[in-house]
């Protein structure tokens, strides 16, 4: 097999990878999955109380 060879069948593979990937993140069943994820960085955080271990002062 030459290089060429090699290196079409290598492109095509890595072609069919990203149409696979597009195809997945496209797909409706992914859809409520992507938009929790969206969504994250604007949920509120917990109470600093509640992070540090009720209020007590640690030392």
């Amino acid at each position: 097999m030459s290089m060429e060879t090699f290196f079409s069948f290598l492109t095509l593979l890595l072609l069919l990878i990203f149409i696979g990937i597009v195809a997945w993140a496209y797909s409706k069943r992914r859809k409520k999955d992507f938009e929790e994820a969206a969504n994250l960085p604007l949920e509120d955080d917990k109470p600093a109380e509640r992070r540090m271990g009720g209020g007590r002062d640690h030392e």
